[in-house]
């Protein structure tokens, strides 16, 4: 069997297998980066937006700043490919996560750039690591004192 042969779960899942080290990568959580099987081969802006949760107003502002390339078809209109959906996809992971625009830009262009910039794209998501598991522990100190501050006026904090 292919990779092309494989579903996006069992890509992901061979991806977490292989990764290994000290914390193993959720396959289910990385499956979020892909795509569903079942998307048509090209898709309109509104469609795109559909599928990404973007709205089209973003998608043309990512084109627009270089973070995703769209073809356009025969009268002119967008049409999103799997690729740029692919790449959106990933733009919006590390936009939750916080990274700015420039830095998701710069890590592109690195990209864009070739192999040789491997170091240089593994030193941006590592610094990029350290400041999402720095918000991921503000984060948990402010659901402490969020829970606390509930059970103190009587309610019950979920689990």
């Amino acid at each position: 069997m292919t990779t092309t042969e494989l579903t996006a779960q069992e890509r992901w899942q061979a991806i977490a297998a292989h990764h290994g080290g000290p914390e193993p990568i959720d396959a289910d959580l990385l499956c979020l980066l892909d795509l569903p099987d079942d998307l048509p081969e090209r898709m309109t802006i509104a469609e795109a937006a559909d599928v990404t949760g973007l709205t089209a107003h973003t998608l043309r502002y990512y084109e627009r700043i270089g973070l995703v390339r769209v073809e356009r078809d025969d009268t002119g209109y967008r049409s999103y490919d799997r690729r740029a959906l692919a790449r959106i996809v990933f733009v919006t992971r590390l936009r939750v996560s916080g990274m700015p625009i420039g830095t998701v830009s710069h890590y592109l262009d690195l990209v864009e750039e070739g192999e040789h910039t491997g170091p240089q794209r593994l030193a941006l998501m590592e610094e990029h690591r350290a400041r999402i598991k720095q918000q991921l522990h503000d984060l948990r100190l402010a659901l402490a004192v969020t829970d606390y501050k509930i059970t103190v006026y009587g309610g019950t904090a979920e689990p």
